[in-house]
């Protein structure tokens, strides 16, 4: 990846040598359009050095870069006056570890016919959602390809992932071209190969170019080892390639911001989706169905009379409504859809599984609520396009899932608008990204299910029943004494003319859960369905007492958030694993060590204890009747 220096005594960057003011420079600028485009590809295929070799040939490298990179160059052993290319890109940020790109990095150059904006992305396959982000913007893909090695599995993944994200045109650069001597040959049967794959994706166009970014072979000129090619150059295609603008005229304006500098300013600050907003447009606020006219908007430059997709402006109403950071604002008279409930493609983008029914924050333009996967429908072989069976999802799946959110959002499907069709999902406990998703369409449950109102509420129930209802959540290891300890409760709240109710993990699984097992997958859908019958006969006013080791903390939370921290009780039955182990009363454990019984919580299938539960029991140090007495407190 090596290239010989100009005189580094010369002025190096001459970008502008062509105009003779710079006011006909910056004009040429305003009138250029900007193509945004994503290099990707499997590891080591030379996307680094490709970009490095674009910026060079078009004279984008600036002294103290060049200055730097030739340091660095040094470090990294390279000979005489040469330089690494690929350092250009990335060799001198952080971005970059043991010469291996691992975030998306973005470049900004410009040629007499275009404009530029280039992302970088990993090609370890353990990076993959950094490719995603890099796709989720870009127009067009250069999918890099080492002749030597042919398409690759990650080769495959990207391209898929290329169709999905909405990018209709690929330059299918076959690089390396000089370490297999310009064969014709190995070009043909690259290009066939591809060709092969594409033929199952989405795409328009793909253009395949033989080269050589570390000797520059068709990147900017021709090269005169290919006399058998007649296409164009990289950089040529890359100048020429028509992009057709996005046809959706809907308005799409999601509020990022309320903008309040004063007491009698209020604006809505936001970048325009899609569609034309002018002054005096009539607005709706999609979620509330309130409305009103755009009395001003206002650019970094001023107070304009319109704004077109791609305006990052503030716009002032005529009148004042409820409208927050989330909110999105549509024509009055072209309302946009909204549901709770949609089909959509996941790509999973962390090493934790993604499992039905684990609940999930969901960020949708700039509108956020709780998620969870209702069902897999299939995982789709990244080599094959297949559809397989599939219960759970690991990092770098693609996979069409269905999914419910805990409040209806505005939507829309995302091969119609990307802003409001695409989506991703965030752990709830370490704000981590764990998947990106693309909705394909509306399952329409907002539509069609509308919640009942009840002539008898639960306080008539409870006034009734002359005591509030509550859910008292037990959870601990198999023999902790999370039934013996719930059962004797239920008895003195029995005597003392309470109406009670036990959830047991053994006697759910002989009926509502026998469809179920114990993977992890099933122990996350078994809770969730109890968390469900729960509120339910809290709802009637009961006090329900749920005893199950409910091993994960992400799904114990959500019973509380789904039931109400007021009306939840979390008790940890802290009973050590070596005193389960001796009581065993249902003999697991024995058949646990002998390899006999898989997923045995403890032993083979983790359990992650409460972080604060409202109060820990050891039956190890305690009698049950004296946990009796300390629960009663909780009960009243």
């Amino acid at each position: 990846m090596a290239h010989t220096t100009q005189s580094q005594t010369a002025p190096y960057l001459a970008r502008n040598s062509d105009t003779t003011h710079l006011g006909d420079w910056l004009a040429r600028q305003a009138e250029q359009d900007t193509l945004r485009f994503i290099t990707c590809g499997s590891v080591d295929d030379g996307k680094s050095t490709l970009i490095g070799r674009l910026l060079w040939e078009s004279h984008h490298i600036f002294d103290d870069q060049l200055a730097a990179v030739t340091a660095a160059s040094k470090r990294h052993g390279t000979q005489g006056d040469n330089i690494d290319l690929a350092l250009l890109l990335d060799g001198l940020s952080a971005e970059r570890e043991q010469g291996i790109t691992i975030d998306v990095a973005y470049r900004f150059f410009d040629t007499a016919r275009r404009k530029f904006i280039v992302a970088d992305t990993p090609g370890h396959e353990q990076y993959t959602r950094n490719m995603v982000t890099g796709a989720s913007t870009a127009d067009l893909a250069v999918i890099l390809i080492d002749t030597r090695k042919g398409l690759l599995t990650q080769t495959r993944r990207h391209a898929r992932l290329v169709s999905l994200m909405g990018i209709r045109h690929v330059a299918l650069a076959i690089n390396k071209m000089d370490l297999v001597g310009f064969d014709a040959k190995a070009f043909e049967r690259i290009e066939h190969d591809f060709g092969t794959l594409a033929k199952s994706l989405q795409l328009d166009t793909v253009t395949a170019i033989p080269i050589s970014a570390l000797q520059g072979d068709n990147i900017t000129t021709r090269s005169a080892r290919t006399p058998w090619y007649s296409g164009p150059t990289l950089l040529g295609y890359l100048e020429t390639v028509q992009i057709h603008p996005a046809t959706d005229q809907r308005l799409v304006f999601p509020v990022q911001y309320v903008n309040r500098p004063q007491a009698d300013f209020r604006g809505l600050s936001g970048t325009v989706a899609s569609g034309r907003i002018a002054v005096g447009t009539p607005v709706r606020v999609t979620a509330s169905g309130q409305t009103a006219q755009i009395k001003r908007i206002i650019t970094p430059a001023g107070d304009a009379s319109e704004a077109l997709p791609g305006s990052a402006i503030t716009v002032v109403l005529d009148k004042e409504l409820d409208a927050s950071r989330g909110d999105i604002l549509a024509r009055a008279d072209t309302p946009l859809e909204m549901t709770d409930q949609f089909a959509a493609t996941v790509i999973w983008m962390h090493a934790d599984q993604g499992m039905v029914g684990r609940s999930y924050e969901l960020k949708l333009a700039n509108q956020w609520a709780g998620a969870s996967l209702t069902s897999i429908k299939h995982r789709i072989d990244v080599n094959t396009g297949a559809h397989e069976a599939c219960r759970e999802l690991s990092l770098n799946d693609i996979a069409l899932c269905n999914l419910a959110l805990s409040r209806p959002v505005v939507f829309d499907a995302y091969a119609k608008s990307h802003t409001i069709g695409g989506f991703i999902l965030v752990d709830r406990f370490s704000r981590a990204t764990v998947a990106a998703g693309l909705i394909t369409h509306n399952l329409r449950r907002a539509d069609n299910v509308h919640r009942q109102a009840l002539s008898i509420t639960r306080q008539d129930r409870e006034l009734l029943n002359g005591h509030k209802g509550k859910v008292v959540w037990f959870t601990g290891l198999s023999g902790s004494g999370k039934s013996a300890i719930s059962n004797a409760l239920e008895k003195e709240l029995h005597a003392q003319g309470r109406r009670t109710y036990i959830l047991d993990g053994d006697n759910i699984r002989q009926g509502l859960n026998r469809d179920l097992g114990f993977t992890d997958a099933d122990r996350v859908e078994n809770i969730r369905r109890v968390a469900e019958v729960a509120k339910l006969m809290m709802d009637a006013g009961l006090i329900v007492m749920t005893a199950f080791i409910s091993p994960f903390r992400q799904e114990r939370e959500l019973a509380r958030s789904l039931i109400g921290s007021e009306n939840f009780v979390e008790v940890y039955v802290a009973t050590p694993l070596a005193v389960c182990e001796q009581r065993d009363p249902k003999g697991l454990y024995k058949k646990a060590r002998s390899g006999l019984l898989p997923n045995m919580t403890g032993l083979t299938s983790p359990y992650e204890p409460p972080d604060r539960p409202d109060m820990t029991i050891n039956t190890a140090d305690i009698p049950v009747s004296e946990a009796v007495k300390r629960l009663l407190t909780h009960c009243a």
